[in-house]
């Protein structure tokens, strides 16, 4: 009998970052560019680009809970696993380090890192779309109807206290978040056993 060879099969159509698998995240990607300028990168996952529209403080995700129970509204804040991202505006990872030293933060050693120019993070699902398990998630979405043509609100530095519509600014949300990475690790301190105190790590920027 003589063998017969199948035709080869068509490729899927690549989505806008290219790939297979592109499909649903190539969508997420899509809806990120378009609907609020973000740009991105990948598709399994999709990535957002920091340094560009946004910067984004990365912290321990109980040491974040803490920190918006305190500041109230913020700008976008992402999680994933057990980091929490909180957005804000461009070129704050380059002002963090002497923002940290005025607000007497700079000799202590505390769980936060500042994403700038060059960094990313894990995109969650588009508001209203639903994820993989253990996707990151947005536990406050990228919308504000209080920006200028739905674009999110981001702290800055733009003053002291609260801004208009009570977004706080950089410095605020800035205190609360060191304020609770240092309270999580004198909590860790007091539950170590005696003699096994870790080396103290230093902040970790873009």
């Amino acid at each position: 009998m003589a063998l017969t060879v199948p035709p080869p099969r068509t490729p899927p159509p690549a989505g806008r970052n290219g790939g297979a698998g592109a499909g649903p995240r190539g969508d997420w990607s899509q809806w990120y560019e378009q609907r609020l300028g973000w740009a991105s990168a990948g598709v399994a996952p999709v990535r957002l680009l920091t340094g560009l529209r946004f910067d984004a403080l990365v912290v321990p995700a109980a040491a974040g809970h803490a920190a918006l129970r305190r500041v109230g509204r913020t700008g976008p804040v992402a999680l994933m696993g057990e980091r929490m991202s909180l957005l804000v505006a461009a070129g704050s990872a380059d002002e963090l380090p002497g923002l940290l030293d005025w607000l007497e933060w700079g000799p202590v050693a505390l769980t936060l890192a500042a994403l700038g120019t060059g960094g990313r993070i894990t995109a969650p699902p588009p508001p209203g779309r639903p994820g993989p398990p253990g996707a990151a998630v947005w536990l406050r979405p990228p919308w504000s109807p209080q920006g200028r043509n739905g674009e999110p609100v981001l702290p800055a530095l733009s003053g002291f206290g609260s801004r208009a519509g009570g977004t706080p600014d950089l410095v605020r949300l800035v205190d609360a978040v060191a304020t609770e990475c240092h309270r999580a690790r004198l909590t860790r301190a007091r539950k170590r056993p005696a003699g096994h105190e870790p080396t103290a790590q230093p902040l970790a920027f873009s």
